[in-house]
């Protein structure tokens, strides 16, 4: 296959690819419609892109980028290495805890998703990337203005009265807007850029930035407008003097400390960036930061945080955010890889986006015209960054926090080589024939390990999906068969609670305290589990008794643990 068609073709799929993932939503045949439908997505989709690297072979591309080979596989070996020493069951290692699949497959397709976009050798390949997030974005802007107009038609449960995109929750739609927005304010700036994509931006920006607003998500107004200022602060490093970069610069600096004395309360922005959330959060930072701590070397395994949380939280966070308020994930990405796998997690996590702010950072200083690719891949790329330091990695938002790493990876070494736009000429004399054969080949490789990738992938959306007949059954046997555990149907520790709570409440007690046992056997970390053993009128006086021992080891600071919802 000759350059230009296999460039075409990676960069058709990485691009296309993302955006469906930050799409897809499947509404009644799952119970949780937004998760693991994304992880699905993107198992094939970078398995999509892998196929065709294989397809051409990866000398180049281990030659080219030895170094950022080398933190890619650190990082996916320090994952591994929090198996061993994570208590969690091996099956919420793999995919994730319900209802944020942050296990490790999905930061192992992350990295291929990431490999495969620094693989990319034409500007060509990254503006079609970023048309990709623009897709996506304009999809989400219709999609929820046709919800702030008509209502909503999709049929999930809207706890929280905003609205919620396809990542469902405003405050990742409000990020993602906000990313959006900057990309798109970026691209009008391109020479080549549409009539008709000028005229769009007098709706399309006034309309997303109320979203953002209408979202409540103080995230998105970060991220959006620290993404615009970073587009302004390279035009006008290109187009006027010195001394208006300097006070431009000076004016961000000054607007950008406000903003974060606002987070605490302090100064005029207060109203307009100050959240409760906010201050809630620092107890959940707190608690992951003394989760890595406790366990340095290898964390407590991938998405495993929330069995930690309760012993790991601070006094005080028993009365701010409360001692019924638990969480599963530490509304930080940094502190989530500490959590989850210690320093050496944390620290090569930090070395992979490193590598990618580095190369902005070169870029930016060999290019001293206005460059929009470069202006919108490090304002969009910044603006990731901003979230994911106050959010959790949600697949539909994290999809693009890798992919913008690798494409700035890509960008650096396109404008270092001065190839922006022209793959080298000398494959180009292949016959048809041949052209056609390796196209054929490369086709054939990106099918067979798509096809992996679905299977692998699959096991959380097919569990889910069983579970949900169950449900919408109401009959006993497929209610069971759910908690069979098998390849295709993992247990989960959401799906055990909600079953055993119907068996009780069906006046099947013997049946709720039977797979009671099996699930604190499966996942002995989870107070939820325990206590939900402890509360049942079958369980003997030793379960109670070992539930209630297992209770206060798992929330040791909890002054009545039985007194907890």
């Amino acid at each position: 296959m000759t350059a230009n068609l296999k460039e075409k073709l990676l960069s058709t799929i990485l691009a296309i690819g993302a955006g469906f993932t930050t799409i897809i939503v499947v509404s009644g045949a799952v119970t949780d419609p937004v998760n693991a439908p994304k992880l699905l997505s993107l198992g094939i989709v970078s398995s999509l892109a892998v196929g065709v690297m294989v397809s051409s072979g990866f000398a180049n591309f281990l030659t080219e980028s030895k170094f950022l080979v080398t933190a890619l596989g650190l990082f996916l070996l320090a994952s591994l290495f929090s198996f061993f020493g994570s208590e969690s069951p091996a099956t919420q290692f793999l995919y994730g805890s319900y209802g944020r699949n942050n296990g490790w497959l999905t930061y192992f397709f992350l990295v291929l998703i990431l490999a495969s976009t620094s693989s990319l050798r034409s500007s060509q390949s990254i503006k079609k990337i970023i048309n990709g997030l623009l897709f996506a974005g304009a999809v989400n802007v219709v999609y929820s203005l046709w919800v702030l107009t008509f209502g909503d038609f999709i049929g999930w449960n809207n706890v929280y009265g905003e609205i919620l995109g396809t990542l469902g929750n405003p405050n990742f739609i409000g990020a993602f807007l906000g990313i959006f927005i900057t990309a798109y304010f970026g691209m009008l700036f391109v020479p080549q850029a549409p009539r008709w994509f000028r005229l769009a931006s007098l709706a399309v920006l006034p309309i997303t930035a109320y979203e953002i607003f209408i979202s409540k998500a103080i995230q998105g107004r970060v991220v959006g407008a620290a993404g615009i200022a970073i587009i302004a602060f390279f035009y006008i490093r290109a187009k006027f003097k010195p001394i208006s970069l300097v006070a431009y610069s000076g004016f961000s600096a000054v607007a950008g400390i406000l903003a974060l004395l606002g987070t605490f309360q302090i100064g005029p922005l207060t109203e307009f960036i100050y959240k409760g959330s906010v201050s809630l959060r620092g107890q959940y930072w707190l608690a992951a930061w003394n989760t890595g701590e406790a366990n340095p070397l290898n964390g407590v395994g991938m998405d495993a945080f929330g069995n930690w949380y309760r012993r790991s939280r601070d006094a005080h966070a028993l009365e701010v955010p409360g001692v019924n308020t638990v969480v599963d994930a530490a509304h930080n990405v940094p502190l989530d890889m500490f959590a989850f796998g210690g320093w050496p997690l944390f620290l090569t996590y930090l070395l992979i986006m490193g590598i990618g702010a580095w190369a902005l950072i070169r870029t930016a200083l060999r290019s001293k015209a206005f460059d929009s690719i470069l202006a919108v891949l490090s304002a969009t790329w910044f603006g990731y960054q901003l979230q994911s330091i106050i959010s959790i990695n949600q697949i539909g938002l994290a999809i693009w926090g890798w992919v913008l790493t690798g494409a700035a990876i890509s960008y650096e070494r396109i404008t270092r080589t001065a190839e922006n736009t022209n793959i080298p000429n000398g494959r180009k004399t292949r016959s048809a024939k041949n052209t056609s054969s390796e196209q054929a080949q490369a086709t054939i490789f990106a099918a067979i390990f798509g096809l992996i990738g679905l299977l692998i992938a699959i096991p959380p959306f097919s569990a889910d999906s069983k579970w949900r007949s169950a449900q919408v059954s109401q009959n006993l046997p497929q209610l069971e068969g759910s908690m069979l555990p098998s390849y295709f149907n993992p247990p989960n520790s959401m799906k055990y609670m909600t079953n055993i709570q119907i068996l009780e409440q069906s006046n099947l007690p013997d049946l709720s305290r039977k797979y009671a046992l099996e699930a604190v056997e499966w996942n002995s970390e989870s107070f939820e589990l325990w206590k939900l053993l402890y509360l049942l009128g079958n369980s003997t006086a030793e379960e109670k008794a070992l539930a209630l021992e297992n209770m206060n080891r798992l929330d040791p600071l909890n002054p009545d643990v039985t007194a907890t919802q």
